[in-house]
């Protein structure tokens, strides 16, 4: 099984960070909640900066838990873990993705989604029209 981490970054209008992966990557064309693999003897919160800054040049604060997905890709296992996260600085240097934008919660469902993530998807479009009520 392999460890990945993604970041669901809110901004101050309540809009959510997507990014879309570029030509020649896996899962190519699909938008994700960006992150990567969890390294040996790193945390979910030590692997989520690491990836930000490397993948977009950002940093963040992730503080809270959102939920872990097991998903399969043909025979390999993931387990992707989703935490909420605050941007806290950087530039919007992209290298794994050619498209990121800042998105609400009830816009997700018009993107496409990396399989692992549409349950999180569900869950933030399912959070957004509880808020509306």
């Amino acid at each position: 099984m392999i460890e990945v981490a993604a970041a669901i970054i809110e901004n101050e209008h309540g809009q959510i960070l997507i990014a879309r992966r570029k030509k020649g990557k896996a899962q190519e064309g699909l938008w994700e909640f960006p992150g990567g693999k969890i390294e040996n003897n790193e945390t979910v919160e030590e692997c989520l900066k690491r990836e930000l800054l490397e993948e977009m040049d950002i940093q963040i604060q992730p503080y809270e838990p959102f939920g872990v997905n097991d998903h399969y890709y043909g025979v390999t296992l993931i387990r992707l873990h989703a935490y909420k996260a605050k941007l806290v600085g950087g530039k919007f240097i992209l290298v794994d993705h050619d498209q990121c934008k800042w998105v609400y919660s009830k816009e997700l469902g018009e993107y496409e989604f990396a399989p692992a993530d549409v349950m999180f998807v569900k869950k933030l479009i399912g959070n957004s029209s509880k808020a509306m009520d």
